[in-house]
């Protein structure tokens, strides 16, 4: 059976379909929920099935849609149609079968039973061995930047099906809409499409298998790229050797800016750092990725103007949830610690205070336990 016979099995077509109306999702340019995409197919799919097969078949746009990023700029999202994320998810299901047994063991983001917690600890694991500098690659714009020919060479080695080939380079120069104008790709692979994040492994697995060669020791998470070394020189030297394979090679253009030669415990890595000691190597938050929960918090809140204090915690509660679930793996629990008395003090009080009478703020003070009522009444009334 050939790969796009493969791909139009009505079990991996059903697999998809629950797949893409499970995570929702925003409309793509045509404007179609995915609420309405069981009609649609019921109506169309014997057509798109048959162009499919036939190789005819043409993705409509993208919608474009900017995002802010953490540290400023915007990162851009290319959103399909909810009938191309059908046809780009049963895509990468048979392409990550083929694909993902062959991906470096280093390679940890957008794959089936890898995450970002394993790449953290595989990192924690490379500095107690002794390598404390790190090469901290920035790719600039990666997913905007990929070229389309070399991606395209390097699916060919493995995929012999034209028609499918032919399908995916539409997808990738598939015109991107911003205010109902479409424009033409001739670059890049916008996230926001099931597709891209498995051609952004199979275009990097080549930095992956040059970097195992030469024997380095590193974790990449999508373009999120870490090399370990002994020494500052060491690390200079590897900076330089694989900022040029990078832009030759693959024509991928390094952040100069952002990309640096240092001490781990100076830089982030997936929105963790370390401390350290002689022997010990100790995960925290980074700084950045404080400031973020911080101010979302505070964000939240702001708007929370008049809730109750039990709808504010719901609230609250699957932001914090996720968070602590993200960064559960800390080795360092003063932080967290921290955040908790920050909460509660700076912002969960403040809000019941502010929903007391002024007349029975002394009664609720005794209710809740306070033995010296005066100085307790005053420290709150001054933090108000």
């Amino acid at each position: 059976m050939d790969l796009m016979s493969a791909i139009l099995e009505p079990a991996n077509l059903h697999k998809a379909y629950r797949r893409v109306t499970r995570n929702k999702g925003a409309a793509g340019a045509d404007g179609m929920s995915t609420g309405q995409l069981k009609d649609h197919l019921t109506a169309h799919w014997p057509a798109l099935r048959q162009q499919l097969l036939d190789g005819t078949y043409q993705p409509q746009p993208v919608r474009k849609v900017d995002i802010p990023k953490p540290g400023g700029g915007v990162r851009m999202l290319g959103i399909p149609t909810v009938t191309d994320r059908l046809i780009q998810q049963a895509i990468h299901q048979v392409l990550s079968n083929l694909y993902d047994p062959h991906f470096s063991p280093h390679s940890y983001g957008f794959r089936p039973g890898r995450s970002a917690a394993q790449a953290v600890k595989q990192a924690r694991a490379y500095m107690e061995s002794g390598r404390r500098w790190v090469v901290d690659m920035d790719l600039e714009k990666f997913f905007d930047r990929v070229n389309h020919d070399i991606l395209m060479s390097r699916l060919a080695r493995r995929i012999k099906d034209k028609t499918l080939l032919r399908l995916i380079r539409r997808y990738l120069q598939s015109g991107l809409m911003d205010n109902g104008i479409s424009t033409a790709r001739t670059e890049g692979t916008p996230q926001g499409g099931p597709l891209s994040p498995l051609l952004s492994n199979i275009l990097l697995d080549e930095l992956d298998q040059e970097l195992a060669k030469r024997g380095h020791h590193f974790c990449r998470y999508a373009d999120d790229c870490n090399i370990y070394v002994k020494s500052k020189r060491a690390g200079e030297r590897v900076l330089h050797s694989i900022t040029g394979y990078l832009e030759l090679r693959l024509k991928l253009k390094v952040n100069h800016e952002k990309s640096a030669v240092a001490r781990p415990w100076t830089r982030s890595f997936l929105g963790y750092t370390v401390c350290t000691s002689k022997h010990n190597i100790r995960l925290r938050p980074a700084a950045k990725s404080i400031e973020k929960l911080r101010g979302g918090i505070k964000s939240l809140l702001r708007s929370a103007r008049g809730w109750s204090i039990s709808k504010t915690v719901a609230e609250l509660a699957p932001k914090l949830r996720g968070w602590i679930n993200y960064f559960r793996h800390v080795d360092v629990k003063g932080v967290l610690e921290a955040l908790d008395g920050w909460l509660r003090r700076r912002h969960l009080r403040k809000i019941l205070w502010r929903q007391w009478k002024p007349y029975a703020r002394a009664r609720m003070l005794m209710r809740l336990g306070l033995v010296s009522l005066m100085d307790s009444y005053h420290r709150l009334k001054c933090a108000s």
